[in-house]
């Protein structure tokens, strides 16, 4: 009796692993279903215009102030009630973009694109900020250029956290390489503003981003494409007051 229940265990834990397997892979699948489009594949898909819908997955506000020429608005949390604006043909290529490479919005409105019985479909994983980072044709509402209030860091608040060896942060300078090499704040990673968006995906969205550039032009640029890339937490700090305080340079 107890060496069937043994058995009977040992059974027990085999299909539960096996359970466990099926979910993984399953769920690796899913991640992997849709094919990736490079912003010079989308643009020359463009260019020649190819027969396929362009689908903005973001919120109404972010598509109403600026958005990807030819782009409809199917914000991802809506998609039931706009899945009406999608072509009756369910094999028409669907290409879907949202806020870069950390923005999820943009599967998982492919993935209800699928349920609803759609069968080709790219996702544009760069999304709107390396786009508009390109300078490549965008359409811009009437309040696109106006002048954001950023969240300003004192030399005094950041050598705080930099004291204190946070784990809460990450410090940015977004200016060239050479300026880097030359000095810049311990602790700062390099991303130059003209790239930024592009390589952006090594910066986790659960930290404060603080960016900051000799005197605040580029590192204003900065924390606008964070905003773009729906950053939660961003600061914006200056080279020259770090400096004009007497802390530390690193080269």
């Amino acid at each position: 009796m107890q060496r069937k229940r043994n058995i009977i265990r040992t059974m027990a834990v085999v299909i539960c692993a096996l359970g466990i397997m099926t979910a993984a892979v399953q769920a690796h699948g899913a991640e992997n279903e849709f094919t990736a489009v490079s912003t010079d594949q989308l643009k020359a898909m463009i260019d020649a215009k190819k027969d396929f819908t362009l689908i903005d997955a973001r919120t109404t506000t972010e598509y109403a102030d600026a958005h990807i020429v030819g782009a409809i608005s199917i914000p991802e949390n809506k998609f039931e009630e706009s899945v009406n604006l999608l072509p009756a043909d369910k094999n028409k290529l669907l290409v879907f973009y949202c806020n870069g490479v950390k923005c999820g919005k943009s599967k998982k409105a492919a993935a209800k694109a699928t349920t609803a019985g759609f069968k080709s479909l790219h996702i544009y994983s760069e999304g709107f900020p390396v786009w508009e980072e390109k300078k490549l044709n965008i359409v811009a509402g009437p309040e696109y250029g106006n002048k954001v209030e950023t969240k300003a860091m004192s030399p005094a608040e950041l050598a705080k956290l930099i004291d204190n060896k946070s784990k809460e942060y990450v410090l940015v300078d977004v200016r060239e390489e050479v300026e880097y090499r030359q000095g810049h704040i311990p602790g700062a990673i390099n991303i130059p503003v003209d790239v930024f968006a592009a390589r952006s995906g090594v910066l986790p969205k659960e930290k404060n981003i603080i960016v900051y550039c000799n005197t605040g032009v580029r590192s204003y640029a900065a924390y606008r494409k964070l905003m773009r890339l729906a950053y939660p937490s961003m600061a914006e700090a200056k080279f020259v007051d770090w400096k004009d305080a007497g802390y530390p340079i690193e080269k």
